[in-house]
């Protein structure tokens, strides 16, 4: 079992991260702002269930593949840079009637929430920082490791629910207020797509 004051040290360090600009936290920021908050939260959903299978990998040691296997690394972060583009294309070509159209129906959800899984899971750099970050707060001496690191992968979750979930709300709350011009739900997809663009560059320079 872990001392309580690494458990409390490890939640802010993990609160702190989630607030820090990045890949996850942007996407769930301009999907709520386009398609409201209730799309926001499912999208927040996929993201930890990414984080899940990232913890998963971690504890029994998949991780280290991408590590030790510039292969590897290199095919999942040209999946990621692929799917980024490809919601930097959607983004281009929407129009301001079809997102009113999509945001009047019943969204679909299971879509929502492999967005946010897929956009997690194809982030090499998720892998590689929970194999570094995790191992840190944990101690041999105290009980099997693996248990050790599924409890900090899921300490990391609640703090992302919490922390993401509060960008979905407030950017989902003004989703509202952008649907009301034209104008502004088109300079939103255009720089949503920009977004996408700039992410993809980003993972497609990134290096172990």
């Amino acid at each position: 079992m872990l001392p309580f004051e690494t458990v409390v040290t490890f939640f802010t360090a993990a609160m702190m991260l989630g607030m820090a600009p990045g890949p996850d936290n942007i996407f769930v920021l301009t999907q709520s702002a386009l398609h409201g908050r209730n799309q926001g939260f499912v999208i927040v959903m996929g993201l930890c269930t990414g984080l899940m299978l990232h913890t998963m990998a971690v504890a029994l040691g998949v991780a280290v593949i991408f590590q030790t296997s510039a292969a590897a690394f290199t095919v999942l972060k040209l999946i990621g840079v692929g799917y980024l583009l490809y919601l930097a294309w959607q983004a281009f070509r929407a129009t301001a009637p079809a997102i009113q159209s999509q945001g009047s129906e019943v969204f679909n959800s299971r879509g929502y929430y492999c967005r946010g899984i897929f956009m997690n899971v194809t982030n090499p750099k998720v892998s590689l920082f929970f194999l570094a970050f995790l191992p840190q707060f944990a101690d041999p001496s105290r009980g099997p490791v693996i248990y050790q690191l599924l409890l900090l992968g899921g300490l990391f979750i609640m703090a992302t629910i919490l922390v993401f979930g509060s960008i979905a709300l407030l950017a989902g709350t003004m989703s509202h207020w952008f649907k009301r011009s034209d104008r502004v739900q088109t300079i939103m997809t255009r720089l949503t797509g920009t977004v996408f663009v700039a992410l993809a560059i980003k993972l497609a320079m990134s290096q172990r």
